[in-house]
Formats: C-alpha cells, sequence, structure tokens
C-alpha cells in the first residue's frame, strides 16, 4: 500500500512504530499534489517549503521522546475561508485575493498544537456561497470520481483532496450542507459537528448563526480523531458552548444493537434519485440486522427549512460581508471619484455574481417594510424545525436520510439555474437551522458507479452516538471508496 492510500490513523500508527517518518509522509503528499493537482485543482495555495520545515520539526520532537497527540507529523489541508497566519486567505474571491491574516484560527491552532503538518489551503466556493466550488474566481475544482463533475460544495477543494489523495484529511466549513454535500458526491466522510462544540474564531464568516468547521477524511474513525482535536470551548468565540465533551471514538465499536434510528419521511419524497434511495435503504436495512430498529418519522417543517435557509443565510452574508468596503482592507478600486464611489465600484469589482446576488437577496429581506414578512417568518420556521428535530430525538437515538437528491452532476449543468442548484441543498440545511449534528458517509455507488452518501443526524453533541452508528455502517457495508 502506497504512503497516500493509508488512512489517517494507518499512517499514525506507522510512525509510532517508527516504520515512517512526518517527512516521508509529507513528501509523498507533496509528490501526490505535482501529480495530480492540475487535474482536480483542489488547492488555491500550496507551502510546499513551510510543510517540510514542519513535518522535519515534527520528527525531532518524536525522536526526543516527547508525549504526542495521535495527529502529531499528520499533513492537513485547510479551506480557504479559514485563516492561517502568514497564508492568504481568499475565499476564493477576488476581494481577499490578497490578503493575508496575521493571526490564525482556533482550528487550526489545535492542529498546529497536536503537531500536523499543513500542506495548503483547499478551493471552495467564493465566501463558501455555492454547491459546486464552480464559483471560485480562481478555478473550479473537479471531482476526483470522474473529472467531468463537480465535487460538490462550498468545500469541494477540501472533498476532493482527501478523496485525489492529495492530503490524508482537511477542514472545511458547513453552513447549509458544505461538508457534507461535498464529502456524499466525492465518497469521503465528513461531519458538521453541533453548532458551538469547534471554536468559528477566523473562519471568515458567511452565515454566523449557521457556519461550523467540521473535518473530512477516508474513515469514520479517522474523523472522529479529528473532531477530538478541534472541539472545545474558546473565549474568543461568543457561540462556543462551554461544557465537557465525550471522546469522540470511546463509543466507536459498541455497534448499533438496541439503538432506534428513524428514516424521515420527508427526505424520501419526490425528488430523490431511485439511486439515491436505493443505497440509503440498503443502509436501513444493514442496520436493522446489525440489531438497530428502524422506523420511519415525520418532521413536517423541513417543508418551509429551504426557504428560510435562504432568507436567514442570506441576511447575514449581507451584514457580514458589509465590511468588504474598499477601505479597511481587501479589494480596492483604482478610480473612483467619491466615498460612495469607492464602495460601488470596489465591491462591484471584488464580488462575483453568485455573491452579489446573497447580498441582494439578504439587504432586501432586511430592508423596512419586508423584515417581518421575511426575516422575522424565517426565524419562526426555525423554531419549528428545531422543535420537530427534539420531538423525533425523544424517540430515536439518530436520524438517517441521503445527503443529497442526486449524485454528483457534470460541470456547468447546473450554473445557469441558481434555482435549481439551491434545490439540492433540501437534505442538509435543516441540521443547520437546527444547530445539530451529522454524519456524512458513503453508502454505495450510482449506477455510473458515481458514490452515493447517507447523513446520520443526532441531538445536540450527540456526535460519539453517530460515530458508532457510522463504524457499524462502515464495517459492515464496506463502502469505503
Amino acid at each position: 500500500m502506497s504512503i497516500v492510500s493509508m488512512t489517517l490513523t494507518e499512517l499514525s500508527e506507522a510512525m509510532k512504530r517508527g516504520e515512517l517518518s512526518s517527512r516521508e509522509i509529507t513528501q509523498a503528499y507533496l509528490d501526490r499534489i505535482h501529480e495530480v493537482e492540475d487535474k482536480v485543482g483542489g488547492y488555491i495555495t500550496v507551502d510546499e517549503e513551510g510543510a517540510l520545515e514542519q513535518a522535519e520539526k515534527a520528527d525531532r520532537a518524536r525522536a526526543s521522546g516527547e508525549r504526542l497527540s495521535p495527529l502529531h507529523g499528520i499533513p492537513v489541508a485547510v479551506k480557504d475561508n479559514i485563516c492561517v497566519e502568514g497564508l492568504p486567505a481568499t475565499c476564493a474571491s477576488r476581494m481577499l485575493e490578497n490578503f493575508v491574516p496575521p493571526y490564525s484560527a482556533t482550528a487550526w491552532e489545535k492542529l498546529r498544537a497536536a503537531g500536523c503538518v499543513l500542506l495548503g489551503k483547499t478551493n471552495l466556493d467564493e465566501f463558501a456561497m455555492g454547491s459546486t466550488t464552480e464559483n471560485s474566481a480562481f478555478h473550479p475544482t473537479r471531482n476526483p470520481r470522474d473529472l467531468t463533475r463537480v465535487p460538490g460544495g462550498s468545500s469541494g477543494g477540501s472533498a476532493a483532496v482527501v478523496a485525489a489523495e492529495e492530503a490524508p484529511f482537511s477542514l472545511g466549513s458547513d453552513t447549509g450542507g458544505s461538508i457534507r454535500q461535498p464529502a456524499a458526491f466525492c465518497g469521503v466522510v465528513g461531519m458538521k459537528p453541533t453548532y458551538g462544540m469547534v471554536s468559528r474564531y477566523g473562519l471568515i464568516a458567511f452565515a454566523s448563526s449557521l457556519d461550523q468547521i467540521g473535518p473530512m477524511t477516508k474513515t469514520v474513525a479517522d474523523n472522529a480523531l479529528v473532531l477530538d482535536a478541534i472541539a472545545g470551548y474558546d473565549r474568543r468565540d461568543t457561540t462556543s458552548v462551554k461544557r465537557g465533551y465525550t471522546p469522540m471514538n470511546r463509543e466507536l465499536r459498541a455497534g448499533v444493537k438496541g439503538l432506534r434510528v428513524g428514516l424521515p419521511k420527508e427526505m424520501f419524497a419526490e425528488g430523490l434519485s431511485a439511486d439515491v434511495r436505493k443505497a440509503v435503504m440498503r443502509a436501513a436495512r444493514k442496520l436493522e440486522e446489525l440489531g438497530a430498529t428502524v422506523v420511519e418519522v415525520s418532521l413536517p417543517s423541513l417543508q418551509y427549512a429551504l426557504p428560510a435557509y435562504y432568507v436567514l443565510s442570506s441576511a447575514e452574508a449581507s451584514s457580514n460581508l458589509a465590511r468588504f468596503d474598499g477601505v479597511r482592507y481587501g479589494h480596492r478600486a483604482a478610480e473612483y471619484a467619491d466615498l460612495e464611489e469607492l464602495y460601488v465600484r470596489s465591491r462591484s469589482e471584488g464580488f462575483g455574481a453568485e455573491v452579489k446576488r446573497r447580498i441582494l437577496l439578504g439587504t432586501y429581506t432586511l430592508s423596512a417594510g419586508y423584515f417581518d414578512a421575511y426575516y422575522k417568518k424565517a426565524l419562526q420556521v426555525r423554531t419549528l424545525v428545531i422543535r420537530d428535530f427534539n420531538s423525533v430525538f425523544e424517540t430515536c437515538d439518530c436520524l438517517l436520510g441521503p445527503v443529497a437528491p442526486t449524485t454528483a452532476y457534470k460541470l456547468g449543468e447546473k450554473t445557469m439555474s441558481p434555482l435549481e442548484m439551491y434545490l439540492g441543498d433540501i437534505h442538509t440545511v435543516p441540521v443547520n437551522i437546527a444547530g445539530i449534528p451529522a454524519l456524512s458517509m458513503p453508502c454505495g455507488v450510482d449506477r455510473d458507479g458515481l458514490p452515493v452518501g447517507l447523513q446520520l443526524m443526532g441531538a445536540t453533541f450527540s456526535e460519539p452516538t453517530l460515530y458508532r452508528v457510522g463504524q457499524a455502517l462502515e464495517e459492515a457495508m464496506e463502502v469505503r471508496q
């Protein structure tokens, strides 16, 4: 087995046994990036020199006999809306093309403290707004499973580099499905944690009440290992939850016997492709074979979740992106007559079409005369969604459903139809609205051999249970791509 084909856990054990060094592992991934990156386009920035320096430092620490994290010496790729001091944080936008943050996000600081080696920053839809990674201002990312298809979005680069074996794991962000949907399209594992579990400090905001950083990996066990490292309270993030966290892998191999799993009937309604339905239902039957009880449940408010999400997220985006005005940082127009023209020209030149569309939508819904009709109504829907989830979790340990209505579609297929693209988020946005965790993992392939993803959803801070169910399915279905 080649180095880049090994899981994070296998790499960690090999280093512990002295069979591999961090330098050897890092060089293998850099060689792989040189081999395939021009086809995949998963990275915006690759820090080859910095990665090798960090790897050598990691090896010196291991040789000195220090007590080390399981992640020590493991390379990682980080989505380019997560700040790393000294490296560009572009958000795949011309607006921030030359922005180099003077500080690092807490999530990266925790990985660095664990001894991880940063390979580079990954591509995304501009400001994390999109479902295909075609909205990047620099280049599209292609799906390693089929280079003619999209990898999903907005964390398409983070999913693609794991699937293409250009990194053993990555960090993404999930506002309405941006970790889970690309994980499903690319055949990897992605976790959207409970809101407040992972610090948002240093994550360049899209929609502050929805955004959450999470890991993308080859396996469920790897994913649990990474979430353990990045979870925890951070006083610099006012949305961070101060609580003790159960080790994510504590129940990993406990099996599913005795667990009750719900199938939300609204997620299996019209519009779901036959291949996706078949693969997800096969997983449900497998859970029954393993000793779980699978029951149909109802979440009536899900029919309103998608429009509510686009009102809430666009309103928050309008507010968050107001800071990019050409005055303090970011793109500044070269020519302007007065302050107003500076604002208009800088923002017109710096933002792409999708970002402008969402800013306009958000500004409209927050404006006088429309606030109650749209934004307030969306907040009321949010309450209904939370109530519905809380109700089913009184009788179910977790829920099982599809991640997306279809598998990965062709590049360019939906770029001219934003509404059709938005409909692809129908199964993922309810989780963000409710603030609950969800794990995306492969559960088979469609008739074209493309990965199908399922998501396991749980009550707040039930990540150990989701990993437990995911591990059982991964072992029983042998679905690792």
